[in-house]
């Protein structure tokens, strides 16, 4: 079992918030001494410019070019991509081009295996690799969820959010059945949560009752907060623009929760001798 974890932040419904969850879970994961790198697989590059990162035509080097060095068979420097963030996170950036590149890889050799060729030389420099997925279940997302061990799926608490789950279900267990026995679900995370009403609660009942038996809800919920969105045109995390807001203590729980469950799982794979 390598060190390095990677995980997947996916859902095919967009405005959930896969992309705040995918930043805000690598840095306060870099806030607790991990070594993470964030990967931007969405050609909306929502994420690239969440961190700062404003011109695409400034950035020489993205998931773009190195999976297309993949398709072409050309020698992979994945490091040449990587861009060092002031909140101690590092990112694999994207552009537009991404979405050229999804096509040319249907015909590529072991196309679902593009990104996980491209990762795996940085593995030993990461403790996590987070994935910010596009809002569909494209051959890009299949390659994410291809070289994970984890997915974490966000559920905004509304009901045609939650309708979609099963889809993303069979999807993750095809790809674990074909491509990567290893791949697990991680949870489901609820964001975007107003307590004003009654309606996060009744949307998680209903999450618990259609798939609590096969999937965790994490007990942290992310609350709905305008700073939120002011952060992501600032190219800062909630952290650093608003330390003490609600929505940064929930993403610093949730990441607790989620190194306690790889503790957890690491704990039980040393009794059973899978790892020394």
């Amino acid at each position: 079992m390598s060190r390095c974890k990677t995980i997947a932040i996916a859902n095919q419904k967009g405005g959930v918030g896969k992309t705040t969850t995918a930043f805000s879970l690598g840095v306060s994961l870099a806030n607790n001494n991990k070594k993470v790198l964030i990967v931007d697989a969405d050609p909306q590059a929502n994420l690239t410019t969440y961190m700062g990162y404003y011109d695409e035509n400034e950035l020489p080097v993205t998931l773009s070019t190195l999976l297309e060095r993949y398709i072409e068979d050309k020698e992979i420097n994945s490091e040449e991509a990587i861009l060092h963030h002031q909140e101690k996170v590092d990112l694999i950036p994207s552009d537009l081009s991404l979405a050229m590149t999804e096509s040319n890889l249907q015909n590529a050799m072991s196309r679902e295996y593009a990104m996980k060729n491209c990762l795996s030389s940085l593995k030993d420099k990461y403790d996590y690799i987070i994935i910010d997925c596009m809002p569909s279940l494209s051959m890009i997302t299949t390659n994410a969820l291809a070289c994970s061990d984890q997915v974490i799926i966000p559920v905004q608490s509304q009901y045609l959010s939650a309708r979609g789950m099963g889809n993303l279900l069979n999807i993750v267990s095809r790809v674990r059945r074909q491509l990567n026995k290893e791949l697990k679900v991680g949870g489901i995370l609820m964001t975007l949560v107003d307590n004003r009403t009654k309606l996060p609660f009744t949307i998680r009942k209903e999450l618990e009752i259609n798939f609590g038996n096969i999937v965790k809800l994490y007990d942290t919920q992310i609350p709905f907060a305008v700073k939120t969105a002011e952060s992501s045109s600032k190219g800062k995390s909630i952290f650093a623009y608003d330390k003490n807001s609600k929505v940064a203590e929930a993403y610093s729980q949730f990441a607790k929760e989620v190194l306690r469950d790889d503790e957890r799982e690491r704990k039980n794979a040393l009794s059973k001798g899978y790892i020394r």
